[in-house]
Protein backbone atom coordinates (compact mmCIF):
# COMPACT_ATOMS: atom_id res chain seq x y z
CA UNK A 1 0.00 0.00 0.00
CA UNK A 2 3.02 2.31 -0.26
CA UNK A 3 5.64 3.27 -2.81
CA UNK A 4 9.24 4.22 -2.13
CA UNK A 5 10.18 7.65 -3.44
CA UNK A 6 13.60 8.53 -4.87
CA UNK A 7 14.22 10.39 -1.60
CA UNK A 8 14.13 7.08 0.24
CA UNK A 9 10.86 7.83 2.05
CA UNK A 10 7.66 5.86 1.50
CA UNK A 11 4.33 7.33 0.43
CA UNK A 12 0.97 5.53 0.71
CA UNK A 13 -0.43 4.83 -2.75
CA UNK A 14 -3.87 6.14 -1.86
CA UNK A 15 -4.56 9.38 -0.07
CA UNK A 16 -7.31 11.86 0.60
CA UNK A 17 -7.28 15.19 -1.20
CA UNK A 18 -8.78 18.10 0.75
CA UNK A 19 -9.45 20.47 -2.18
CA UNK A 20 -12.91 22.07 -1.96
CA UNK A 21 -13.48 20.47 1.41
CA UNK A 22 -15.63 22.81 3.46
CA UNK A 23 -13.88 24.20 6.54
CA UNK A 24 -16.50 22.96 8.98
CA UNK A 25 -16.28 19.45 7.52
CA UNK A 26 -12.51 19.05 7.53
CA UNK A 27 -11.96 17.89 11.10
CA UNK A 28 -14.57 15.12 11.09
CA UNK A 29 -13.64 13.97 7.60
CA UNK A 30 -9.94 13.66 8.37
CA UNK A 31 -10.50 11.90 11.69
CA UNK A 32 -12.96 9.50 10.06
CA UNK A 33 -10.55 8.91 7.18
CA UNK A 34 -7.79 8.01 9.63
CA UNK A 35 -10.15 5.54 11.32
CA UNK A 36 -10.91 3.97 7.92
CA UNK A 37 -7.19 3.55 7.25
CA UNK A 38 -6.05 6.61 5.31
CA UNK A 39 -2.52 7.68 6.17
CA UNK A 40 -1.85 10.11 3.32
CA UNK A 41 -3.42 13.58 3.16
CA UNK A 42 -2.92 16.00 0.28
CA UNK A 43 -3.23 19.69 1.12
CA UNK A 44 -2.30 23.03 -0.42
CA UNK A 45 -2.05 26.62 0.74
CA UNK A 46 -4.47 27.49 -2.07
CA UNK A 47 -7.18 25.23 -0.62
CA UNK A 48 -7.62 27.71 2.24
CA UNK A 49 -8.16 25.00 4.87
CA UNK A 50 -4.67 24.23 6.20
CA UNK A 51 -5.63 25.58 9.65
CA UNK A 52 -8.62 23.25 9.85
CA UNK A 53 -6.46 20.33 8.71
CA UNK A 54 -3.97 21.29 11.42
CA UNK A 55 -6.65 21.17 14.11
CA UNK A 56 -7.71 17.72 12.92
CA UNK A 57 -4.13 16.45 12.94
CA UNK A 58 -3.54 17.88 16.40
CA UNK A 59 -6.56 16.00 17.75
CA UNK A 60 -5.51 12.80 15.99
CA UNK A 61 -2.08 13.00 17.62
CA UNK A 62 -3.14 14.10 21.12
CA UNK A 63 -5.92 11.51 21.30
CA UNK A 64 -3.50 8.73 20.35
CA UNK A 65 -5.43 7.88 17.18
CA UNK A 66 -2.15 7.97 15.23
CA UNK A 67 1.40 9.20 15.69
CA UNK A 68 2.94 11.88 13.50
CA UNK A 69 5.25 9.33 11.89
CA UNK A 70 2.21 7.27 10.85
CA UNK A 71 0.97 9.97 8.48
CA UNK A 72 2.21 11.33 5.16
CA UNK A 73 1.30 15.01 4.79
CA UNK A 74 1.69 16.94 1.55
CA UNK A 75 1.11 20.61 0.92
CA UNK A 76 2.04 22.98 -1.90
CA UNK A 77 3.72 26.26 -2.75
CA UNK A 78 1.29 28.65 -4.44
CA UNK A 79 2.13 30.61 -7.57
CA UNK A 80 2.39 33.98 -5.83
CA UNK A 81 5.00 32.70 -3.36
CA UNK A 82 7.68 31.43 -5.77
CA UNK A 83 10.01 34.18 -4.60
CA UNK A 84 9.26 33.45 -0.94
CA UNK A 85 9.53 29.66 -0.70
CA UNK A 86 10.92 29.32 2.82
CA UNK A 87 8.45 31.80 4.31
CA UNK A 88 5.52 30.15 2.53
CA UNK A 89 6.56 26.69 3.73
CA UNK A 90 6.90 27.90 7.31
CA UNK A 91 3.45 29.51 7.07
CA UNK A 92 1.94 26.19 5.95
CA UNK A 93 3.75 24.33 8.74
CA UNK A 94 2.38 26.80 11.29
CA UNK A 95 -1.17 26.37 10.03
CA UNK A 96 -0.85 22.58 9.87
CA UNK A 97 0.75 22.56 13.35
CA UNK A 98 3.60 20.37 12.11
CA UNK A 99 7.37 20.42 12.54
CA UNK A 100 8.03 19.01 9.09
CA UNK A 101 6.26 18.09 5.86
CA UNK A 102 6.56 14.71 4.21
CA UNK A 103 6.23 16.30 0.78
CA UNK A 104 6.19 19.88 -0.48
CA UNK A 105 5.24 20.53 -4.09
CA UNK A 106 5.49 23.44 -6.49
CA UNK A 107 1.75 23.70 -7.16
CA UNK A 108 2.07 25.10 -10.72
CA UNK A 109 5.14 26.01 -12.80
CA UNK A 110 3.79 29.57 -12.91
CA UNK A 111 5.38 32.25 -10.69
CA UNK A 112 2.94 35.16 -10.38
CA UNK A 113 2.92 38.57 -8.77
CA UNK A 114 3.51 38.27 -5.02
CA UNK A 115 0.89 39.70 -2.69
CA UNK A 116 1.47 38.42 0.85
CA UNK A 117 2.54 35.12 2.38
CA UNK A 118 -0.39 32.77 2.68
CA UNK A 119 -2.81 34.94 0.70
CA UNK A 120 -2.51 32.72 -2.40
CA UNK A 121 -3.80 35.39 -4.74
CA UNK A 122 -4.09 35.01 -8.52
CA UNK A 123 -3.68 38.63 -9.54
CA UNK A 124 -4.90 39.58 -13.00
CA UNK A 125 -3.56 42.50 -14.98
CA UNK A 126 -5.70 45.24 -16.49
CA UNK A 127 -6.11 43.01 -19.54
CA UNK A 128 -7.73 40.30 -17.41
CA UNK A 129 -4.75 37.96 -17.88
CA UNK A 130 -2.86 36.32 -15.02
CA UNK A 131 0.05 38.54 -13.95
CA UNK A 132 2.94 36.09 -14.45
CA UNK A 133 6.27 37.16 -12.94
CA UNK A 134 8.92 36.72 -15.65
CA UNK A 135 11.80 37.62 -13.30
CA UNK A 136 11.65 34.37 -11.29
CA UNK A 137 12.91 31.22 -12.97
CA UNK A 138 11.68 27.78 -12.05
CA UNK A 139 15.30 26.85 -11.33
CA UNK A 140 15.44 29.62 -8.71
CA UNK A 141 12.25 28.27 -7.15
CA UNK A 142 13.69 24.76 -7.12
CA UNK A 143 16.91 25.87 -5.43
CA UNK A 144 14.78 27.29 -2.61
CA UNK A 145 12.79 24.04 -2.45
CA UNK A 146 16.09 22.16 -2.03
CA UNK A 147 16.99 24.50 0.84
CA UNK A 148 13.86 23.32 2.67
CA UNK A 149 15.27 19.79 2.74
CA UNK A 150 18.63 20.89 4.13
CA UNK A 151 16.79 22.97 6.75
CA UNK A 152 14.87 19.89 7.91
CA UNK A 153 11.50 21.46 7.15
CA UNK A 154 10.63 19.02 4.37
CA UNK A 155 11.54 15.38 3.76
CA UNK A 156 10.75 15.18 0.05
CA UNK A 157 10.15 17.84 -2.59
CA UNK A 158 8.33 17.63 -5.87
CA UNK A 159 6.45 19.35 -8.64
CA UNK A 160 2.87 19.51 -9.83
CA UNK A 161 1.23 20.17 -13.19
CA UNK A 162 4.59 19.89 -15.01
CA UNK A 163 4.68 18.50 -18.56
CA UNK A 164 7.42 16.34 -20.07
CA UNK A 165 9.76 19.20 -21.04
CA UNK A 166 9.44 20.97 -17.70
CA UNK A 167 10.11 17.70 -15.85
CA UNK A 168 13.15 17.15 -18.06
CA UNK A 169 14.46 20.61 -17.25
CA UNK A 170 13.91 20.13 -13.52
CA UNK A 171 15.84 16.87 -13.65
CA UNK A 172 18.67 18.66 -15.47
CA UNK A 173 19.16 21.52 -13.00
CA UNK A 174 18.18 19.81 -9.74
CA UNK A 175 20.64 18.70 -7.08
CA UNK A 176 17.76 16.99 -5.27
CA UNK A 177 15.58 15.29 -7.88
CA UNK A 178 11.83 15.85 -7.73
CA UNK A 179 10.32 12.89 -5.90
CA UNK A 180 6.81 13.39 -7.28
CA UNK A 181 4.97 15.01 -10.18
CA UNK A 182 1.33 15.48 -9.24
CA UNK A 183 -0.86 15.80 -12.34
CA UNK A 184 -4.39 15.37 -13.56
CA UNK A 185 -4.72 11.87 -14.98
CA UNK A 186 -7.72 9.55 -15.22
CA UNK A 187 -9.28 7.24 -17.86
CA UNK A 188 -10.34 10.21 -20.05
CA UNK A 189 -6.97 12.01 -19.67
CA UNK A 190 -4.32 9.32 -19.44
CA UNK A 191 -1.17 11.27 -20.41
CA UNK A 192 0.68 8.06 -21.02
CA UNK A 193 3.84 9.72 -22.36
CA UNK A 194 4.16 11.97 -19.31
CA UNK A 195 3.50 9.11 -16.89
CA UNK A 196 6.04 6.86 -18.62
CA UNK A 197 8.67 9.61 -18.79
CA UNK A 198 8.36 10.39 -15.08
CA UNK A 199 8.45 6.75 -14.06
CA UNK A 200 11.41 6.03 -16.34
CA UNK A 201 13.37 8.73 -14.51
CA UNK A 202 12.35 7.77 -10.99
CA UNK A 203 9.71 10.46 -10.47
CA UNK A 204 6.55 9.10 -8.84
CA UNK A 205 3.33 10.23 -10.51
CA UNK A 206 0.41 11.20 -8.29
CA UNK A 207 -3.03 11.54 -9.88
CA UNK A 208 -4.73 14.56 -8.32
CA UNK A 209 -7.94 13.99 -10.29
CA UNK A 210 -8.08 10.19 -10.50
CA UNK A 211 -11.87 10.13 -10.90
CA UNK A 212 -11.94 12.75 -13.63
CA UNK A 213 -13.08 15.47 -11.29
CA UNK A 214 -16.51 13.86 -10.89
CA UNK A 215 -19.19 16.26 -9.62
CA UNK A 216 -16.70 18.87 -8.36
CA UNK A 217 -15.22 19.64 -11.77
CA UNK A 218 -18.58 19.32 -13.50
CA UNK A 219 -19.89 22.02 -11.19
CA UNK A 220 -16.81 24.26 -11.30
CA UNK A 221 -15.65 23.89 -14.90
CA UNK A 222 -18.65 22.36 -16.71
CA UNK A 223 -16.64 19.28 -17.66
CA UNK A 224 -17.77 15.66 -18.05
CA UNK A 225 -16.83 12.85 -15.65
CA UNK A 226 -15.44 9.55 -16.89
CA UNK A 227 -17.44 7.81 -14.15
CA UNK A 228 -20.49 7.95 -16.41
CA UNK A 229 -18.70 6.00 -19.15
CA UNK A 230 -20.53 2.81 -20.09
CA UNK A 231 -17.33 0.75 -20.16
CA UNK A 232 -16.44 1.68 -16.58
CA UNK A 233 -20.01 0.99 -15.51
CA UNK A 234 -19.87 -2.39 -17.23
CA UNK A 235 -16.59 -3.29 -15.53
CA UNK A 236 -18.06 -2.16 -12.23
CA UNK A 237 -20.80 -4.75 -12.70
CA UNK A 238 -18.30 -7.43 -13.73
CA UNK A 239 -16.13 -6.92 -10.63
CA UNK A 240 -19.06 -6.07 -8.34
CA UNK A 241 -17.53 -2.67 -7.62
CA UNK A 242 -18.33 0.95 -8.41
CA UNK A 243 -17.09 2.88 -11.42
CA UNK A 244 -14.98 4.99 -9.03
CA UNK A 245 -13.31 1.89 -7.60
CA UNK A 246 -12.56 0.66 -11.13
CA UNK A 247 -10.97 4.01 -12.04
CA UNK A 248 -8.89 4.06 -8.85
CA UNK A 249 -7.77 0.47 -9.30
CA UNK A 250 -6.74 1.26 -12.88
CA UNK A 251 -4.67 4.17 -11.59
CA UNK A 252 -2.99 2.02 -8.96
CA UNK A 253 -2.16 -0.71 -11.49
CA UNK A 254 -0.54 1.97 -13.66
CA UNK A 255 1.80 2.44 -10.67
CA UNK A 256 0.47 5.92 -9.95
CA UNK A 257 -0.54 7.21 -6.52
CA UNK A 258 -4.21 8.25 -6.33
CA UNK A 259 -5.65 10.96 -4.09
CA UNK A 260 -9.43 11.04 -4.60
CA UNK A 261 -11.40 13.71 -2.77
CA UNK A 262 -14.72 13.05 -1.05
CA UNK A 263 -16.80 14.73 1.62
CA UNK A 264 -19.03 11.71 2.24
CA UNK A 265 -18.31 8.93 4.75
CA UNK A 266 -19.59 6.21 2.42
CA UNK A 267 -17.38 7.42 -0.43
CA UNK A 268 -14.35 7.67 1.85
CA UNK A 269 -14.77 3.98 2.68
CA UNK A 270 -15.56 3.01 -0.90
CA UNK A 271 -12.51 4.77 -2.34
CA UNK A 272 -10.24 3.00 0.14
CA UNK A 273 -11.57 -0.47 -0.68
CA UNK A 274 -9.50 -1.06 -3.80
CA UNK A 275 -6.84 -3.45 -2.58
CA UNK A 276 -8.77 -6.72 -2.58
CA UNK A 277 -9.29 -7.10 -6.33
CA UNK A 278 -7.25 -6.72 -9.51
CA UNK A 279 -8.20 -5.73 -13.04
CA UNK A 280 -7.19 -8.21 -15.72
CA UNK A 281 -4.67 -7.24 -18.38
CA UNK A 282 -7.47 -7.25 -20.95
CA UNK A 283 -9.62 -4.90 -18.89
CA UNK A 284 -6.66 -2.59 -18.25
CA UNK A 285 -6.24 -2.39 -22.04
CA UNK A 286 -9.94 -1.66 -22.52
CA UNK A 287 -9.70 1.28 -20.12
CA UNK A 288 -6.49 2.32 -21.88
CA UNK A 289 -8.54 2.78 -25.05
CA UNK A 290 -10.86 5.29 -23.34
CA UNK A 291 -8.37 8.15 -23.49
CA UNK A 292 -10.00 11.32 -24.85
CA UNK A 293 -7.15 13.69 -23.94
CA UNK A 294 -9.81 15.48 -21.94
CA UNK A 295 -8.66 17.80 -19.18
CA UNK A 296 -11.35 18.48 -16.59
CA UNK A 297 -9.44 20.95 -14.36
CA UNK A 298 -9.34 24.23 -16.29
CA UNK A 299 -7.65 27.12 -14.43
CA UNK A 300 -7.89 29.20 -17.63
CA UNK A 301 -11.47 29.88 -16.56
CA UNK A 302 -10.11 32.13 -13.80
CA UNK A 303 -6.72 33.19 -15.16
CA UNK A 304 -7.61 34.53 -18.59
CA UNK A 305 -4.84 32.44 -20.12
CA UNK A 306 -4.36 28.75 -20.80
CA UNK A 307 -1.06 27.95 -19.09
CA UNK A 308 -1.00 24.61 -20.90
CA UNK A 309 -1.27 26.36 -24.27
Amino acid sequence: MATTLNSGFTMPIIGLGVWRMESQQVKDLILNAIKIGYRHFDCAAKYKNEEEVGEALKEAFTSGLVKREDLFITTKLWNSDHGHVVEACKDSLRKLQLDYLDLYLVHFPVPTRHTAIGKTASVLGEDGVLDIDTTISLETTWRAMEDLVSMGLVRSIGISNYGVIMVRDCLAYSKIKPAVNQIETHPYFQRDSLVKFCQKHGVCVTAHTPLGGAAANTELFGTVSCLDDQLLKGLAGKYKRTAAQIALRWGIQRKTVVIPKSSKWERLKENFQVFDFELSKEDMELIGNLDKKYRTNQPAKFWGIDIYG
